[in-house]
């Protein structure tokens, strides 16, 4: 008959599992390395039990815990360690979205938002927002590049402050549109950038009425609103037409306005809204001013000044370095700029139903033609009350009819491209987006030419046009600056534009007022407004009589 031997348990009366000593006196008990090798992790009664049991993860190769110990298997899990609670499986099937859909007009909307940013980021970077002399007038060091927190990139590490103007590596130095002499005494010297801050943008804006009507105007032909990048239209040489930018002095209208006293200061849109809109500017620039015995101002301009010719790309990062030779340079671009927009606003009229304004082009002459015959354009004398003492005539200008009842201006955009490291120019970027992407294009030109788009919704807006008309013209080779086609056009309302490039009619007029303030506190004689080449400053200087008269 089998026996039944009694396994020996050895009492542990402190915790659970095998004590730390054995007696060794009892024949029944095992020896003390039987259970060296057995996993065991300490533990009290009063804790609670996550398992018993760990029948896994036995046959896994030893490992050392967080004590240094050799476990064998680990089959608990030790202090802070994560065990299969944190175990969570991927979800590998595929997720279907569904495209939101945005309306046009939503579209629109965002586009706009986008165009404002982006005027509002380089408004910020050239200033802000009448202003007194005491902020204005700049005192010591400070301005653009300044010292330590003077001015514009005052500040550690900030434009031009100490820590170097690190993310402008294409400075160009510019030279002045006219050099100062030794006789040339210094009378204001402004700082753009606190300039653009301290003015009042809450001034009203004066109600324009008109004095004179001037000229003729031929009506727009409705076909140019269909051209699209596949069906270009070449750009025509308006040989035949006669353009002309009179100065200030020399326009009779005006001459004869002063005499008879209907205004205090006189005026070209073209200089006018230069003014309106200088904080923009990057290029050099001068004005000539003349203070008439009875406080009467002429604010003109030099013959053949550069206020005659448009700039390309003056507000682009990479702007066209004046060392450059050939059609690229930009006095050649500046030129091509201008021959584009006067035969795009010539080319897109009709040669019929013209309307005559009550009096005929006042610089036109029949006996001197040659051939000639003026371009379609409306002389429209305005007049402006900046206050009760104070009334501004302005000679204006419009291009055409639109549905025989609104009248519009038209300007052109030409595109440019710089050349890249192998002396390569793509001129393809206009035609691959024009028809499908023309905000994006629109948004980049606003970006390069910020300061000639704002001009032109100024002269609209003082013009009182219901339309601008904008072309989109390249060359018709890369190579080739005098040969263009026209690949888009674009009509918009000129209040709604300068509302989309972050233009304020009141902060234009302020600007006004503030020089006129600022003129009409110096003497008589002549002064000259300049702007900085390398620095947003204007300075102005009084000059003698005789300045100038030698180069009419």
């Amino acid at each position: 008959m089998a026996t039944f031997s009694i396994p020996y348990v050895a009492p542990n009366a402190d915790s659970w599992g095998p004590p730390d000593t054995i007696d060794e006196a009892n024949p029944n008990a095992p020896s003390t390395s039987k259970f060296t090798d057995l996993p065991y992790s300490p533990f009290g009664r009063s804790d609670r039990l996550g398992r018993a049991a760990d029948f896994i993860s036995g046959n896994r190769p030893g490992q050392y815990g967080r004590n240094g110990r050799y476990v064998k298997g680990r089959p608990f899990k030790e202090e802070g360690e994560e065990g299969e609670e944190s175990f969570q499986l991927v979800d590998t099937s595929k997720t279907t979205t569904t495209k939101r859909f945005v309306t046009p007009a939503a579209r629109r909307r965002q586009h706009t938002a986008r165009l404002r940013q982006v005027n509002a980021r380089r408004q910020q970077n050239s200033g802000g927002s009448a202003v007194s002399k005491e902020t204005l007038t700049r005192k010591g060091p400070g301005g653009r590049g300044g010292g330590r927190g003077g001015g514009r990139g005052g500040g550690r590490g900030g434009r031009g402050g100490r820590g170097g103007n690190r993310w402008n590596n294409n400075r160009i130095d510019r030279s002045p549109s006219v050099a100062v002499q030794p006789d040339w005494v210094k009378v204001e010297e402004l700082d753009l950038a606190k300039l653009t801050k301290h003015l009042n943008t809450s001034t009203t804006v004066p109600t324009a009425q008109d004095v004179l009507w001037c000229g003729f105007l031929d009506p727009y032909n409705d076909s140019y609103d269909k051209v699209t990048a596949r069906q270009p239209q070449p750009l025509k040489r308006m040989e035949h037409k006669e353009f002309y930018p009179v100065t200030t002095t020399d326009d009779p209208v005006l001459e004869k306005l002063a005499i008879d006293g209907v205004g205090k200061v006189f005026v070209t849109d073209t200089i006018l809204a230069h003014l309106m809109t200088c904080t923009r500017s990057v290029y050099p620039w001068d004005l000539v001013i003349q203070k008439l015995p009875g406080g009467t101002l002429f604010i003109d301009k030099r013959d053949n000044s550069q206020l005659d010719y448009l700039t390309v790309h003056e507000t682009s990062y990479n702007p066209p370095s004046p060392t450059e030779d050939g059609i690229n340079n930009p006095e050649r671009l500046g030129l091509e700029a201008t021959m584009i927009n006067q035969n795009f606003s010539q080319q897109i009229l009709k040669k019929t139903g013209r309307k005559e304004m009550d009096l005929p082009n006042p610089f036109f002459d029949e006996d001197d033609a040659d051939g000639m015959e003026p371009a379609s354009t409306a002389f429209r004398y305005r007049k402006f009350a900046l206050d009760e003492d104070t009334v501004l005539v302005c000679r204006t200008e419009l291009h055409g009819l639109v549905k025989k009842s609104q009248y519009m201006t038209a300007f052109a955009l030409n595109e440019y491209t710089p050349t890249d490291a192998n002396q390569n120019t793509n001129n393809n970027v206009w035609r691959e987006r024009i028809d499908s992407q023309r905000g994006a294009v629109l948004a980049n030109e606003l970006k390069n030419n910020s300061f000639k788009l704002a001009k032109w919704t100024a002269q609209s807006l003082l013009s009182g046009a219901d339309q601008m008309k904008i072309g989109f013209c390249s060359r018709a080779t890369a190579k080739n600056a005098y040969d263009h086609v026209i690949l888009a056009t674009q009509f918009y309302r000129p209040k709604d534009f300068a509302t989309q490039i972050t233009l304020q009619e009141g902060q234009m007029w302020a600007m006004m007022r503030m020089f006129v303030h600022l003129l009409s506190k110096q003497e008589e004689g002549k002064y000259v407004l300049m702007r900085e080449p390398n620095k947003a400053i204007l300075t102005v200087y009084k000059v003698p009589p005789e300045t100038f008269e030698d180069e009419e």
